[in-house]
């Protein structure tokens, strides 16, 4: 007899970027540590009180810059959050009211925030299915939300989940070659089944002929069993720039979706997407709209039964009102908390690291789990891997004890990367946000400890978006927002500091 060893992939190597300059203090904060030594120098040659003077004020405006939190954030960072709340707050920023009563011009519900300058256009694709494209004006962005649903890991074998994981990795690295492409995202979202979905499936099926014990049993089905059964939707959004410059009207650019998305469908169905297409403008909206009410689920779930659709429009699809706080984000039926990624998993992990985390919760109204995906040209990939590679380098030439075994390790992640970027791979920027929804604000304390468990077993480090619901709610949705593009700092700026 032989034995064969079972051998799982594992996956990892993911880093955070590294930051230019010394240590904590950036780029930013190394050439004014630099300029201030020289400052310092010359006002020496003076006095040392001179020296003083000019010495004092100077660390005082560096120092914090080194102090840093798990994320990397700097107190000036903090700090401008902080003042940035305060200031929202004193101009009523954080109070939305819409509709007929309110001083929204129109009269309608449309969606607050980031998403109040998007508009909804409809076009059909190669194969004469309709999608809906968001363009957020502002930015000069359009959006197709595609929908998925996945096989599945349960009863399939390991060799067929490691094809998936790998065709998912080709898919990613495709996006990097996808023109004018400025993010994706996938969102995952979890909610118990309301049951009207089957009973509107079964019910109206049951034969008046049928012995009374069958439509008894057929009835306690209907019953019963959506209280152990939970409902998963599936999307993934691409985020792209107007191509062919800013003066191409929306018409021209659904032209240009049109035939990107077949391809884009296909991948996703071969990485293990199941039936994957696009969603229409209207069930854009109703997402959105259930998203903000989650008591219209029913209605929307019953029309689109008894009607085929539900007809609602994007100017529609926003709560009536919404109140932002600092930890949590009440909205029409439901009050929400997100939380964003700090850490992602140490070392290395199994393809099922975060299933745990995208799972229905229980005590809880809607749960979303969204990945956010930042591809990277290759020419700029090839320089980040090649700078890695230099880096690790030089801390393993200058450490000594642990900090070179730590070095010693960081060369090999670097090589690895190198490899795999020389040979074909993408290099994408990718972060997570988990919104939970409940009933009521007293809720939200059970749904922490549900979430602190959750985050626990996939090995994940994330904090509350304190002073910032409103916009990682936003950003949760499938919509296409792309955070980094609607900071106050630029991004490029923020990475130097």
């Amino acid at each position: 007899m032989t034995t064969e060893a079972v051998v799982r992939r594992t996956y990892g190597n993911w880093r955070r970027p590294r930051r230019s300059g010394l240590g904590p203090l950036g780029l930013i904060g190394t050439i004014a540590a630099f300029g201030g030594i020289v400052v310092v120098l010359l006002a020496s040659l003076i006095s040392l009180s001179a020296a003083m003077v000019v010495f004092v004020p100077l660390a005082a405006a560096i120092a914090p810059l080194a102090v840093r939190t798990e994320d990397g954030r700097n107190v000036y960072q903090m700090a401008a959050t902080r003042i940035s709340w305060r200031q929202r707050r004193s101009r009523g920023e954080h109070l939305y009211v819409s509709g007929p009563l309110s001083r929204r011009a129109g009269g309608r519900y449309q969606p607050p925030g980031l998403l109040s300058q998007v508009r909804m256009g409809e076009g059909r694709d190669a194969f004469d299915r309709p999608f809906g494209v968001l363009h957020h004006r502002g930015r000069n962005r359009f959006t197709v939300v595609l929908e998925c649903v996945p096989d599945g890991g349960g009863l399939v074998d390991q060799e067929q989940v490691d094809v998936w994981v790998a065709l998912w990795g080709e898919w990613l690295a495709r996006l990097s070659h996808e023109p004018n492409l400025k993010g994706a995202s996938v969102i995952v979202e979890t909610a118990p089944d309301s049951g009207r979905t089957l009973a509107a499936e079964v019910l109206p099926r049951l034969s008046p002929d049928a012995p009374d014990i069958a439509r008894a049993v057929m009835e306690e089905i209907v019953e019963q069993y959506p209280a152990a059964s939970s409902e998963m939707h599936t999307y993934v959004t691409l985020t792209y720039a107007a191509p062919g410059g800013n003066k191409r009207d929306l018409d021209d650019v659904i032209t240009d979706l049109a035939v990107r998305i077949p391809g884009l469908c296909g991948g996703l169905i071969g990485a293990g997407g199941g039936s994957a297409e696009p969603l229409s403008a209207e069930r854009i909206a109703e997402v959105v709209r259930v998203a903000y009410d989650p008591a219209s689920v029913t209605d929307v779930m019953e029309a689109r039964a008894e009607h085929g659709g539900t007809g609602l429009e994007w100017d529609d699809a926003g709560p009536a009102a919404c109140v932002e706080s600092v930890d949590s984000y009440s909205h029409d039926s439901g009050v929400s908390r997100t939380w964003m990624l700090t850490m992602a998993p140490r070392g290395t992990v199994g393809s099922g690291v975060l299933r745990d985390i995208l799972e229905a919760a229980p005590g809880t109204r809607r749960k979303r789990v969204t990945l956010l995906y930042r591809p990277i040209d290759p020419a700029t990939s090839a320089k980040i891997v090649e700078s890695d590679r230099r880096s690790a380098q030089f801390m393993a030439s200058s450490g000594r004890g642990l900090v070179q075994a730590r070095a010693s390790a960081e060369i090999a992640a670097a090589e690895q990367t190198a490899a795999e970027e020389a040979s074909g791979a993408g290099l994408v920027e990718f972060s997570l946000l988990l919104t939970v929804t409940v009933d009521a604000h007293e809720d939200l304390v059970d749904a922490n400890v549900t979430v602190r468990n959750l985050i626990a077993g996939s090995r994940l480090s994330m904090r509350p978006a304190d002073r910032m619901q409103a916009a990682a709610f936003t950003c949760s949705l499938p919509a296409g927002v792309l955070p980094w593009e609607y900071t106050l700092i630029p991004h490029e700026l923020q990475e130097a500091l």
